[in-house]
């Protein structure tokens, strides 16, 4: 890390939410928990934030059918696997959650990823992640802790 640069930098505890315009919330809510296990965390009107079990991120849902589906420059938003062996049951979860799926393969060999699309249009990402090596490990720890 760059001299001064520790002095300047913000920690946090990492990307959070993401949050997207839906035509039809209940629908949207559906899919989610149907895909991910996403349990309705507040809810008030035409918003909903929904979290994955086990982990501290939010999906915010927010009613606006002018806006839904549009990119609006965001690619896509990805959820890590937690073992390489379970992109088959994310396939066939983001089918029977009334997901499309886009695109599957590998990025490397044995980093599996399928590429879906939501109810509005949105890109999802499943993917399993390699641990990094440990010179990487090491570098993150640092920067953690400068």
């Amino acid at each position: 890390m760059a001299p001064g640069k520790a002095d300047s930098m913000v920690r946090t505890y990492g990307l959070t939410h993401v949050a997207i315009a839906v035509r039809d919330l209940e629908r949207s809510v559906r899919f989610y928990s149907d895909l991910l296990g996403a349990v309705v965390v507040y809810r008030s009107g035409d918003f909903a934030q929904l979290q994955t079990p086990g982990t501290r991120d939010v999906i915010v849902l927010e009613r606006n059918p002018r806006r839904a589906g549009r990119a609006g420059g965001v690619i896509h938003f990805g959820f890590r696997l937690t073992r390489a062996k379970d992109i088959r049951q994310a396939v066939a979860a983001v089918k029977a959650a009334g997901g499309r799926v886009k695109k599957t393969g590998e990025f490397v060999p044995g980093e599996p990823y399928v590429f879906a699309a939501d109810p509005d249009g949105y890109e999802v990402e499943l993917w399993y992640e390699l641990p990094p090596p440990p010179a990487v490990r090491k570098a993150l720890r640092l920067g953690a802790r400068a």
